[in-house]
């Protein structure tokens, strides 16, 4: 005897994803009539008495007998309404575990829709397994957890085309966990939450609440037993009084409901386990306040008469206004449709009722109604999920191809040219791979190994060399294929090749992962500009024997806002070195004052002591001056003199570091000055420097000037540059009085785009 997993598959060739090969009549039933019933019940009957040499004696890893496992799904599927021609798929996929050539002698015995149904189910086992062992890694904090449920959910789907895989993946499961019930086996923790997290909201999204409900209280009992067993007393201790109730409660109503010629089915509707105990810890009630414990279903046969059975039940007892919701006015986004109320009887006990046509029962029991959009995330959202998102979307557009496919296979497997490829084209646009540690990665459909490893991280990227796809080495342009398992091989430091950019060569397919790639260029290319830019300032303070100035401060009196930003405009060639010169090049000292210069100082003043410049030198007559252009003085400006070879006294302002290093080393030839009356009527202008940096814009230039020509103040010359959308701008204009200078930047900085605006 040999013991095989119950979830798992013995190949791992890659699964081939396409669902919609129709068997042909003959591999159904030689002879039968295509859709003859007959014919659909013989395929079941082959189909168990094929697998059952296979199967019999043999046990899973859970312990349970393999043919008895393949004789649960099939009534599972059998009481949710799946065709016999599905029933029959379950025995052919646990007997494909027992055959060395599994497709391909079922595809010669049954046809190519079943291989493919057995190929893929088999595959999509593996692809649980790994997930599971995610759901079960500790490192994985609360969020990563939810995000792999989510993406093990959308894989579900997504991996397999042929939805009918996705059902007999749930019967599978519900038969494992009855199992565990019925033999009163302690449930694997990793199993009962994956049924939990994944299973049941699987099974709820698409509407199947039968399975939902069912695999939810199971994995309820196994996960938290104390709880299970307290809610479950409670229900036991009411038990009886609470059927009386309904019993009574229904009774009556059909009663009621006959005598006014209403036709309807008065059902007792259960409730269960967990959702009782999910409802009291999300709503903070107690159990007596739990409304729908006592429920009733009437189904009658037209709209009509559902409003007018909710009129009489009014009637008969109290309603709670609060708790009516009329579901067919306006139906759920899911097409759910129904009446929903609450009553008190005599005693003052809640009653749920529900009423509904025979044709939104049949919608609602089907499985397409999907109680997942009040169950999960309904208008109050007690449960604290949120059902909105691009994937409840598709599969809120797939639930007709749902409905064609898992309870309407018949039609689509003996009928030549059926649509069984209705489901196809789902998740299209997405796949979804395993790192080693099993964590699932979700890609555009199409993605390589290099998208894979700048979805795990940036620097991963960079680095990668090749990867093996489920062990073998693959080229790093292979598109990858939903559940395949990736591993990156990648070298210690290194970057992109130009090629990956290049489209017709496939190696990289998400706009992300290109959008790194060319950040890493571009960066790259900058670094290389900046080197450039370096090289040349430093090989001209070298020139000037200013290499102990402090880089940033050298920007910083130039305009930018540090060092690189400069190296990058001169690297560029955007900015001429001639401007660093300017400013490295105060006027030259004197070596030693020359003696006429000494004698003029030593006779003292004139009766005309005001120079042609406006600056008076203390202690001498008329003396050539001249205006420091480092820092451009102006009245009223504090100022002092400093002696220079040839071109008289040098006029700086008292703040100008120029002038304050050049005090520093000669202070002799430091001299007393001051502003004077300027000859004649006209008054003295003076050039002055004004930075402005603004966001850069079209007709920004142009305002500024504008506003010095408004002001009347003359501009002599100007400097701009441009970078990264910032603009810095050094305008010389000519003033009288640099006191009124400062309400002039006040207006030029009003002007829109600009940030600062300051005399340098």
């Amino acid at each position: 005897m040999k013991t095989v997993p119950a979830d798992a598959a013995l190949e791992t060739a890659p699964i081939v994803l396409l669902a919609g090969d129709v068997a042909g009549e003959e591999a159904l039933a030689p002879g039968q009539p295509a859709g003859d019933a007959a014919s659909q019940d013989a395929v079941l009957a082959r189909a168990r008495a094929f697998a059952e040499p296979l199967l019999a004696g043999e046990r899973f890893d859970t312990g349970e007998d393999a043919l008895a496992h393949a004789d649960g799904v099939a009534a599972i599927l059998q009481a949710i309404g799946a065709a016999p021609t599905m029933r029959a798929a379950a025995y052919l996929v646990y007997a494909g575990d027992y055959l060395a050539k599994p497709e391909e002698v079922i595809a010669k015995a049954y046809g190519d829709s079943y291989a493919s149904l057995v190929a893929h189910t088999r595959k999509l086992v593996q692809v649980q397994r790994s997930a599971r062992e995610a759901l079960g890694d500790a490192a994985l904090d609360a969020a990563q957890q939810a995000a792999q449920v989510e993406r093990v959910r959308k894989m579900l789907l997504a991996f397999s085309r042929d939805l009918r895989v996705v059902l007999l993946r749930l019967a599978s499961r519900l038969q494992t966990l009855r199992y565990y019930a019925a033999s009163r086996q302690a449930c694997p923790q990793a199993l009962a939450r994956e049924s939990m997290q994944v299973f049941a909201p699987l099974a709820s999204r698409l509407g199947i609440w039968q399975i939902k409900w069912e695999i939810e209280d199971l994995a309820f009992r196994f996960q938290q037993p104390d709880e299970y067993r307290r809610i479950a007393r409670l229900l036991d201790e009411k038990r009886v009084e609470r059927e009386q109730v309904v019993e009574a409660a229904r009774a009556r109503l059909g009663t009621v409901l006959a005598e006014v010629g209403v036709r309807a089915e008065v059902q007792g509707r259960p409730k269960h386990l967990y959702s009782i105990w999910k409802k009291m810890r999300g709503k903070h009630l107690d159990f007596e306040r739990v409304l729908d414990v006592r429920a009733l279903r009437v189904i009658v046969d037209d709209v009509p008469a559902c409003y007018a059975a909710l009129g009489r039940v009014h009637e008969l007892w109290r309603s709670l206004p609060e708790e009516f919701d009329d579901y067919i006015a306006r139906p759920k986004a899911n097409g759910y449709q129904s009446l929903h109320t609450v009553v008190l009887d005599e005693q003052d006990r809640p009653i749920e009722i529900q009423i509904r046509t025979t044709a939104m029962h049949e919608h609602a029991e089907s499985g397409i109604a999907a109680h997942w959009a009040y169950k999960e995330a309904g208008a109050r959202g007690y449960a604290g999920v949120s059902a909105g998102g691009d994937f409840e979307e598709q599969v809120a557009q797939a639930r007709k191809a749902v409905l064609r496919q898992l309870l309407a296979w018949e039609r689509e497997l003996v009928e030549p040219g059926g649509d069984s490829a209705a489901g196809q084209g789902l998740f299209d646009d997405r796949i979804y791979v395993f790192t080693p540690q099993a964590a699932i990665i979700e890609l555009p459909a199409g993605a390589t190994a290099i998208d894979f490893a700048y979805t795990l991280h940036t620097d991963l990227g960079h680095r990668c060399r090749g990867a093996r796809v489920d062990g073998a080495m693959v080229t790093l342009n292979t598109p990858l294929q939903s559940g395949q398992t990736v591993e990156i091989v990648a070298v210690k430091e290194g970057g992109p090749s130009l090629d990956w950019l290049n489209g017709e060569l496939g190696y990289l397919r998400s706009s992300r992962a290109k959008t790194k790639v060319r950040a890493w260029f571009n960066a790259l290319t900058q670094q290389h500009t900046i080197a450039r830019g370096r090289e040349a300032v430093e090989k001209l303070l070298q020139r000037e024997g200013r290499t102990a100035i402090k880089l940033d401060e050298l920007a910083s009196q130039l305009g930018f806002r540090n060092a690189e930003a400069l190296f990058e405009v001169v690297g560029k060639d955007e900015y001429s070195l001639r401007n660093i010169e300017t400013l490295l090049r105060p006027p030259e000292p004197l070596p030693d004052p020359d003696e006429a210069l000494a004698q003029r100082l030593r006779r003292g003043p004139s009766s005309d002591a005001t120079p042609k410049g406006g600056v008076l030198v203390v202690g001498v007559e008329s003396l050539l001056t001249t205006l420091a252009r480092c820092c451009r003085p102006a009245p009223p400006d504090a100022i002092g003199g400093y002696v220079t070879r040839g071109k008289g006294v040098a006029i700086h302002r008292t703040g100008c570091s120029n002038f304050r290093q050049m005090a520093g080393r000669a202070p002799e030839r430091v001299i007393s000055v001051a502003w004077g009356r300027p000859r004649g009527d006209t008054p003295s202008v003076y050039p002055v420097d004004v930075a402005v940096e603004a966001a850069d814009r079209q007709g920004l230039l142009r305002d500024i000037s504008e506003l010095f020509a408004k002001e009347k103040m003359n501009v002599v010359g100007v400097h701009t540059q441009s970078l990264r959308g910032t603009a810095w701008m050094t305008f010389t204009v000519e003033i009288s009085d640099s006191a009124r200078l400062q309400a002039v930047l006040g207006s030029v900085c009003q002007v829109s785009g600009v940030r600062s605006a300051r005399r340098r």
